[in-house]
């Protein structure tokens, strides 16, 4: 099934339902919830999916799990993707935060065999195998650190909502503690309360993340360059340092 409107299946009786679609480059989708968990996958491009707890990135050839009934807006960057819209009783190991996850090549195989098939498959033969695999697939992915924490406090979450729409290497704790009237050391407590981290190592996160969408047409020369970075090599070594991997692994052009 592609480009239809989920809401006219979710009470269909099959487990998992895959929709395919496509969204034009930069597309916003509001704030929404489904009844049913929700996994998302970018077969191209990058998402960027915002919840009322965090702010999830997912690169190409990634996918998110999103929880049933959480509210969620996502920007997509060129994206095409492949939902699975999951019965909330045929998957209990569902996580209740949103999780990225690295998709594997039967994975990623498994989810475009299944945007097409009908809605109501059969699910005694071919079709309901795929869909069942599809779950003991989904249930071993690792997660990915591709994700930042959104304090509940709201002059807190206002500082970082207004950072991650501009990243800036400039902005420091001195500048966060002065907008909320506290010196450093009482700014970086209270931040560290509420997000279990300190506001500087939020902030570099939250800049490196902004960086996915950057590579997905940008080298990493340049990206380094927009993001403040004084070299390639110092971008680089953060990046690696921060997730594990090299930004040119996300590099897709």
């Amino acid at each position: 099934m592609r480009n239809i409107p989920v809401a006219t299946l979710e009470d269909l009786p099959r487990d998992v339902l895959a929709v395919g679609t496509d969204y034009p480059d930069g597309y916003a989708q509001a704030r929404h919830h489904h009844r049913r968990a929700q996994f998302l996958y970018a077969a191209a491009g990058v998402m960027e999916v915002d919840t009322d707890d965090g702010a999830w990135t997912v690169p190409t050839d990634r996918g998110v799990l999103i929880p049933p009934g959480v509210p969620h807006g996502v920007r997509y960057c060129g994206v095409s993707t492949r939902s699975l819209y999951i019965e909330p009783a045929a998957a209990p190991w569902w996580p209740a935060p949103c999780t990225v996850v690295d998709v594997t090549p039967l994975l990623r195989e498994l989810l475009l065999a299944a945007v097409d098939l009908e809605a109501e498959y059969d699910e005694a033969g071919r079709d309901g195998a795929i869909a069942s695999l599809l779950l003991h697939e989904i249930a071993a992915l690792a997660p990915l650190p591709l994700h930042v924490p959104l304090p509940a406090d709201p002059e807190l979450r206002a500082l970082c909502r207004d950072y991650l729409a501009a990243p800036d290497v400039a902005v420091d704790n001195a500048a966060w503690a002065d907008r909320c009237g506290l010196s450093e050391r009482a700014f970086t407590a209270r931040f560290r309360a509420a997000t279990g981290t300190s506001p500087a190592v939020w902030r570099r996160r939250a800049r490196l993340l902004a960086a996915l969408p950057v590579l997905r047409t940008a080298t990493v020369t340049e990206t380094a360059g927009r993001l403040g970075y004084a070299t390639p090599a110092a971008f680089t070594a953060a990046f690696t340092a921060e997730f594990g991997t090299p930004p040119s692994r996300f590099r897709t052009t």
